[in-house]
């Protein structure tokens, strides 16, 4: 363990938060050294915690903010961010380029979702700012950068686990179906024969109901894959009302 003095104080971080230290320090009580300059929001970031991930701080039986100045002997809890996550309106989300997946199941969820897969970092940013849009990355530099209005880091290496991840975090309406999955579009019901020009002969024979993209123009219809993405879906509102993980 470090060395530890008396002008030491001490962060207790919650088990979920333990995951974001660097291996060799995984442990609950991190000592820091306060020098009556540094904000309790960099001590948390310098042990490697993004704030977008930190709830509640307290000193004692009082609540802290990240602006607070340690002094040495503090003892101070860090705790995860609450779930469902409150946030002032449905909540509304823009993915980094390594969530394209997850992207297209939270739009067939019917859950708006921005997605660009050649968009950098600062981009990234200004559209989540100006769309008041929650910025899920798993990119940790990225959810420190000091301009983002609100971030969330997404656990897991698969789609389905960062799928109920996310879900669980912030509990989204579903709306599945209404929305398209290559541009987050809203979908609306459209006439086969409107869209029959469009459609090849063996899906004209095949499928009567269909569904067009306000933005794009993509025409859906219930083909091959319809299954595979029924699952999905099925799986997605099971889990959130076993979790109750789901707003009205």
């Amino acid at each position: 363990m470090d060395d530890v003095t008396e002008r030491d104080a001490f962060l207790h971080i919650a088990p979920e938060l333990i995951m974001f230290l660097p291996v060799s320090r995984r442990r609950e009580s991190q000592p820091i050294t306060p020098d009556g300059s540094s904000t309790l929001g960099h001590h948390v970031e310098s042990v490697g915690i993004p704030l977008t991930e930190v709830g509640p701080m307290t000193v004692g039986s009082c609540g802290v903010s990240p602006s607070y100045l340690p002094e040495p002997g503090d003892v101070v809890r860090v705790e995860a961010v609450p779930r469902p996550q409150q946030l002032p309106a449905e909540p509304r989300f823009l993915l980094d380029v390594h969530l394209g997946t997850l992207a297209r199941r939270l739009r067939l969820l019917g859950i708006d979702t921005a997605y660009h897969n050649d968009m950098d970092d600062p981009s990234l940013v200004i559209q989540a700012n100006e769309e008041h849009r929650v910025l899920v990355t798993q990119d940790r530099g990225l959810l420190r950068r000091r301009a983002l209005w609100l971030g969330a880091y997404v656990r897991g290496s698969r789609p389905d686990d960062q799928l109920r991840d996310l879900l669980g975090r912030f509990a989204p309406p579903l709306r599945p179906w209404t929305r398209c999955t290559a541009c987050n579009g809203e979908l609306s019901p459209v006439s086969k024969h409107e869209v029959a020009p469009l459609l090849e002969a063996g899906t004209r024979r095949t499928y009567d109901v269909y569904g067009r993209c306000h933005d794009c123009g993509q025409i859906y219809w219930h083909g091959a894959h319809s299954e595979r993405l029924r699952h999905i879906v099925r799986s997605a509102q099971e889990w959130a009302g076993s979790h109750g993980a789901v707003r009205p």
